[in-house]
């Protein structure tokens, strides 16, 4: 790796830590089971941090959906993998939430993260033209 790239990588990697680290953390979620979460409440905009494990490459799931405290609805889903890794979603409208969470063979972590106004750009997927 040049040191053009070393140093591109150094520059994202110092700002996704500044970034992530400076959301509020205002539900975090651990567990190996399927489960539908306790309550959390956040406005607009908001991340949902995910980090997935597994001793198993062949037969790892877990699938996430938004539901709705209050009424049960199913807002949609968030998540669905096959594979071991982490990422970060987000949205845009607050409300007061819940997760069903659905694993199979998955140690999951998920942690929902308040930001301001200001720092949602950052999370927003870039279009390559």
């Amino acid at each position: 790796m040049n040191a053009i790239n070393r140093l591109a990588c150094a520059s994202l990697l110092a700002l996704m830590s500044t970034s992530v680290s400076g959301g509020e953390i205002v539900k975090e979620f651990r567990g190996t089971n399927s489960t539908t979460t306790a309550e959390f409440t956040v406005d607009g905009p908001w991340l949902l941090d995910w980090h997935v494990n597994s001793d198993y490459t062949e037969l790892i799931a877990l699938d996430i959906s938004l539901i709705e405290a209050k009424t049960g609805r199913h807002v949609g889903r968030v998540l669905r993998t096959r594979h071991r890794g982490n990422g970060l979603k987000l949205f845009n409208d607050g409300g007061v939430y819940q997760l069903r969470i659905s694993s199979t063979f998955a140690r999951w972590t998920i942690k929902i993260e308040q930001i301001t106004a200001e720092e949602a750009p950052l999370y927003t997927p870039r279009r390559n033209n």
